[in-house]
């Protein structure tokens, strides 16, 4: 069968849609042997004397699956069914496919890949095989003008596919000389097809390919092409030659001293192509069933064969954007330009930590910071919503919730390494990402299925050392271990900054999550819940104070992490705060604007230091363009976010590759604040969704002019800002159905809206349509 790579209209398959009773079988190729081998197909022929007017395809596989009708691919989705905890739900895909029908024979071909559920997970020295299984499988129906046609059964065929061995951190090796036979029978699997759903969010999707913006010649003769941005994608190939002939691709994110084409850091991960050429005429490659992270690729021709085109394809679950900031400091323009990326690339079926080496896991923590920046730059709602449904599902009896969900080790566990479940500021992933899609989206569902899971965390929480005080442990995979605030930077290693200590820390998120879930109970009308954890809440508030404030109100370990989780959330007592105020901003300014805060204490931050009016400090800490800095590894020609501020030294040289990713979106969590801070635009809690804002710049004069954008469920929201001498102008574009407060304050003077004086106590509200806002500084 020739394969035709043309794409045809899929139904959309987004969140919801009616659940559909299979009442096929979940059919198995006779002829596979297994994980790591050769690819292969289900088949079946049928006869149609007319094309219907109305005909659709309802499809799942263990594995991944690409169907074929008549030699047209069915659908433009990428990497289906897409990846859940599979023990308890499999996503299945709804395609319109009356134009790919005939009058007369008519074969349908599903091809089978190992994907996520089969290939290896977790890196080299834990890795996991065959993680839910190691039989690949498809479970199909056709139906036309609402009529039974055809369905997978013992009559299918199987065979094996041109893909001779592919995984998702391996690659992909694929020979055009192969073509699909019917060699052996199928094998009908037991299945429960209660499994089975809608796919719960939008497919992954290829975005606008990029051509190479560079490409040399090694001094063995390999080319190696710059397609200028580090993404989630793969390489698209044209190709002319000899059949035999063999291109090889290998991948990189960023290149050693003098262009040495570097990828140590993928670890295990092979995440190479292997194409070997059919000999007829040109030839189109790309992938089926992986993607890798790169920039950078590096071929090897042997045999008779001329490349005659190349393209990266970039692809994510959510390719359109929906927010947009700019200012007029060029670099953070494309620090927001990366954390967009390093979004795209990473919210592949689920939000991952990285695309490229041997992990590519749903880390929680990762998600919980970034949560809030990934509603401003795209819409997430249905596919966070789905990430948390693995999540609770992975969560363990006790209550500890998985560090990466779906969880590889809850069904495999590592031995010697503890349950990887459990840590403050991952965990509560289950109480942060509901939150900030309520505030988002104005979505109740959410919190409703996900306040039992909430509620056994807290439970987790509170006895890991029966109290409101955390102590947990320092053993690796103890009952209670918490990653802290990982990866925070400690500078001079003779004379390391403090950092904050694991008790406090954790202690920190006991309060966040206890609190935000006493106010979650509330929304739900669950008074008697909401009144028992906001009693809990105040214990571990008063448990705080006692443990972790000296009598001159300095907090114990006086770092920039526990002075900004603690004034953020409200955790300095009143009698300490304006002493607290002093040693929050003598510890931000002794680093002289370098940062001191690793993954959970960087998104605090500046949202701390610019709530108590330290605006000098936030503006230098964030323009800062020593490492640590954002702006740092933008300067270092970065198109992503680094997973670690200290990635590339300044001469190019890449620190520790066992452990180093070029694309981890957890530091651009700090979008959060430019949008919710800089521009202003602030979600509120007792009307969101965007139903009401409050209109609250913080002006930072050296970004002037500051512009943003939001398409909210009512339209789009913009606002911005300019500064000319102690002047300021905003604007503010409101559509039908939002409305902004804009409260006086006695720091900006001369306040007027639309022309109209507003006091300092004065609270207005603005409703649709332009706003002009002026007042001095």
């Amino acid at each position: 069968m020739k394969i035709v790579t043309g794409h045809s209209d899929a139904a959309d398959n987004g969140a919801g849609g009616s659940l559909f009773q299979f009442s096929a079988s979940m059919i198995a190729p006779q002829c596979d042997a297994g994980q790591g081998t050769a690819g292969t197909f289900v088949a079946r022929e049928f006869e149609l004397d007319a094309v219907p007017s109305s005909a659709t395809l309802r499809i799942s596989a263990l594995g991944l699956y690409r169907a074929y009708i008549n030699g047209q691919r069915i659908g433009d989705d990428l990497l289906t069914p897409g990846w859940t905890c599979y023990d308890d739900r499999i996503a299945y895909q709804t395609y319109d496919i009356a134009n790919a029908l005939r009058p007369g024979g008519n074969r349908i071909e599903i091809w089978l890949g190992d994907g996520w559920y089969r290939s290896q997970l977790m890196w080299a020295l834990n890795p996991v095989f065959n993680c839910w299984g190691d039989r690949t499988a498809a479970i199909a129906e056709i139906s036309a003008d609402g009529k039974a046609l055809l369905k997978t059964d013992e009559r299918w065929t199987s065979g094996f596919t041109p893909v001779t061995r592919n995984g998702i951190y391996f690659g992909e090796d694929f020979d055009a000389r192969i073509r699909p036979q019917d060699t052996s029978g199928v094998e009908i699997l037991a299945f429960d097809k209660q499994l089975l759903v809608p796919h719960e969010t939008k497919a992954v999707k290829e975005l606008t390919e990029r051509a190479p913006v560079d490409q040399w010649v090694e001094a063995d003769g390999r080319t190696v092409y710059d397609f200028g941005q580090n993404a989630g994608a793969y390489v698209r190939l044209r190709l002319k030659g000899e059949a035999g002939a063999t291109v090889r691709v290998e991948h990189s994110e960023v290149l050693g001293p003098d262009r040495f084409f570097d990828n140590r850091n993928y670890r295990s991960a092979r995440a190479e192509l292997s194409y070997t050429l059919a000999g007829e005429g040109e030839e189109v490659y790309a992938p089926i069933f992986t993607f890798m992270g790169f920039r950078y690729a590096r071929l090897t021709i042997t045999g008779q064969a001329e490349l005659v085109g190349i393209a990266m394809v970039p692809i994510s679950s959510v390719p359109v954007a929906a927010g947009g900031f700019t200012s007029g400091v060029d670099a953070v323009n494309k620090l927001v330009e990366n954390t967009i990326w390093s979004q795209r690339s990473n919210f592949i079926e689920i939000p991952t930590d990285c695309p490229q080496r041997d992990e590519r896991l749903g880390w929680t923590g990762d998600a919980q910071v970034f949560a809030g920046t990934a509603c401003w730059l795209a819409d997430s709602g249905s596919f966070l919503k789905k990430f948390l449904r693995d999540v609770m599902h992975d969560q363990r009896p006790d209550g500890a919730v998985p560090h990466f969900s779906p969880d590889p080790t809850r069904l495999h566990p590592i031995d010697g390494r503890g349950d990887w479940a459990g840590s403050t500021g991952w965990g509560d992933a289950i109480v942060i990402i509901p939150w900030q899609l309520y505030l988002h989206y104005g979505d109740v569902s959410v919190l409703e299925e996900c306040f039992p899971a909430m509620l056994r965390w807290l439970d987790y929480l509170w006895g890991i050392s029966d109290g409101p005080i955390i102590r947990p442990p320092a053993v690796w995979g103890d009952h209670g271990f918490t990653f802290g605030d990982w990866l925070q930077p400690v500078g001079d290693n003779r004379k390391p900054r403090p950092t904050v200590a694991d008790d406090c820390a954790a202690t920190l998120y006991h309060f966040i999550s206890t609190e935000l879930t006493a106010k979650i109970a509330g929304i739900l009308g669950k008074k008697s819940d909401a009144s028992r954890l906001d009693g809990r809440a105040q214990e571990i508030r008063s448990a705080f104070k006692n443990e972790f404030f000296s009598p001159s109100g300095r907090i114990a370990h006086n770092d920039q992490t526990s002075w900004a989780l603690a004034f953020l959330y409200g955790l300095v007592p009143a009698e300490y705060e304006e002493a607290g105020r002093a040693y929050f901003r003598r510890v931000s300014e002794e680093t002289d604007g370098v940062i001191g805060t690793g993954f959970i204490g960087t998104p605090a931050l500046l949202p701390a230091l610019t709530r108590l009016g330290m605006l000098d400090l936030a503006e230098k800490m964030f323009l800062n363009r020593k490492v640590p800095g954002w702006l740092y590894q933008v300067e270092r020609g970065a198109t992503s976010i680094w997973e670690r501020w200290d990635a590339l030294a300044e001469d190019g040289t890449i620190y520790d590759p066992d452990m180093n990713s070029y694309n981890h979106y957890a530091y651009g969590a700090v979008c959060q604040w430019l949008f919710e801070d800089v521009a202003g635009i602030k979600p509120l809690e007792d009307k969101p969704g965007f139903e009401e804002i409050a209109f609250d710049p913080a002006i930072l004069p050296t970004l002037s002019p500051v512009s943003a954008w939001h398409d909210t469920r009512f339209g789009r929201i913009e606002a911005g800002w300019s500064l000319e001498g102690s002047n300021v102008t905003c604007r503010l574009s409101l559509p039908e159905g939002v409305t902004a407060r804009l409260k006086g304050s006695d720091d900006r003077k001369q306040l007027t809206a639309d022309g109209k004086v507003v006091e300092p106590a004065q609270e207005l509200k603005l409703g649709q349509g332009e706003h002009t806002i002026t007042f001095t500084i």
